[in-house]
């Protein structure tokens, strides 16, 4: 199959719709937080070089750059988080007949579902750095787009919410203590933030007054 960021926005949607369970919530989670980081970026771009925004162009230059690179990070994790769930998906296959079989096959579903842990935490701890990116565009970016550095805001949210919901799911089902609590405590942390930021950036701005 082709990477998936490789293929039209229906394409990709029609896959996602069908009975396989990748791509799924994470891989589209990865995809709205790269939507995020490329609205960001484009108020970025309709704010540098104006003069009525001169003294937003230093702020302006840093949302364009730190939101380029987030968004090829997202990207790649669309792909990224199937993967992962494929890498589960396998190890079920595998032959259980001995004893020896099934400790094999055990320790691979092992090793699956903390990929299938780590991606989706990884996006969530990325999408959340939109946020403040667009906190900036809300504030000192072009105001004939301030919906658009909104609706940043909102993508990054559900990309770091619903990667954080991914990940922990896959928690439950893993046998490393340590690790399980390693990234709970993560998850916890990213949906705070997700949870504050988005207040911070609807609370900078008249339009978002009744939301």
């Amino acid at each position: 199959m082709s990477a998936l960021i490789d293929l039209s926005v229906k394409d990709f949607i029609q896959i996602t719709s069908l009975d396989a369970p990748a791509p799924g919530g994470g891989s589209v989670s990865a995809m709205a937080g790269s939507v995020g980081a490329a609205l960001a970026e484009m108020v970025s771009v309709l704010t540098i070089g104006r003069e009525k925004y001169a003294a937003s162009e230093e702020d302006m230059q840093r949302v364009k750059a730190e939101a380029d690179a987030i968004k090829e990070e997202l990207l790649a994790a669309v792909d990224k988080d199937t993967e992962s769930f494929n890498q589960y998906m396998d190890a079920l296959k595998l032959p259980k007949g001995t004893e020896e079989e099934k400790a094999v096959r055990r320790a691979a579903m092992q090793e699956g579902l903390k990929a299938a842990a780590l991606v989706p935490i990884g996006v969530a701890e990325t999408a959340v750095r939109v946020l403040p990116l667009a906190k900036l565009a809300v504030e000192k970016g072009n105001t004939n787009a301030v919906t658009d550095a909104l609706v940043a805001c909102m993508m990054a949210r559900t990309a770091a919410l619903g990667a954080a919901l991914n990940c922990r799911i896959n928690l439950g089902s893993i046998k490393d203590e340590e690790f399980v609590q390693k990234l709970a405590a993560r998850v916890d942390a990213v949906v705070a933030q997700a949870q504050a930021c988005e207040r911070e950036v609807f609370a900078v701005n008249e339009i978002t007054k009744d939301f």
